[in-house]
């Protein structure tokens, strides 16, 4: 026969610190039900947290559910680069002679031919207010102008 459990005993519950089913000691106790435990491992103070004895059952749910999930096919990742790198490519031929240089308080306007002098030649893709999205053969920047 096993004894009830009262504040003191020794019980085996899952602890939130050590996160594994260890020993614990009843600290307290509402009627019947343990509340809190201490662990006499890391000697953390908790909630009381029973130990799940249907975990088969429970394995055997989720590995079911897993065989539905991975029946739909996913698409890949798409890489921003790639898009940037393609972009780029499509522009192609552009002439530097055509190009005005970058100049931070420039005026410029979408589809704009831009040489900076360390990204090297681009092309304005968009303005926000004080701002170029700019793409570069490195990809795109965002960068100050007028």
């Amino acid at each position: 026969m096993s004894k009830k459990p009262s504040a003191g005993s020794i019980v085996e519950a899952r602890c939130t610190r050590c996160r594994s089913v260890l020993n614990h000691t009843i600290v307290a106790m509402v009627g019947e039900q343990i509340v809190r435990v201490e662990c006499n491992t890391c000697h953390g103070v908790h909630n009381y947290h029973a130990v799940k004895e249907d975990k088969p059952a429970r394995a055997t749910a989720a590995a079911g559910a897993g065989a539905k999930k991975s029946a739909a096919t996913r698409s890949p990742r798409t890489d921003p680069a790639a898009a940037e790198r393609d972009a780029w490519a499509a522009l192609q031929p552009l002439d530097p002679a055509a190009s005005v240089p970058y100049d931070m308080n420039g005026k410029f306007r979408k589809n704009d031919l831009i040489h900076h002098p360390v990204f090297g030649l681009g092309v304005v893709q968009a303005v926000h207010a004080n701002k170029a999205e700019i793409l570069f053969k490195d990809g795109k920047k965002l960068l100050r102008c007028g």
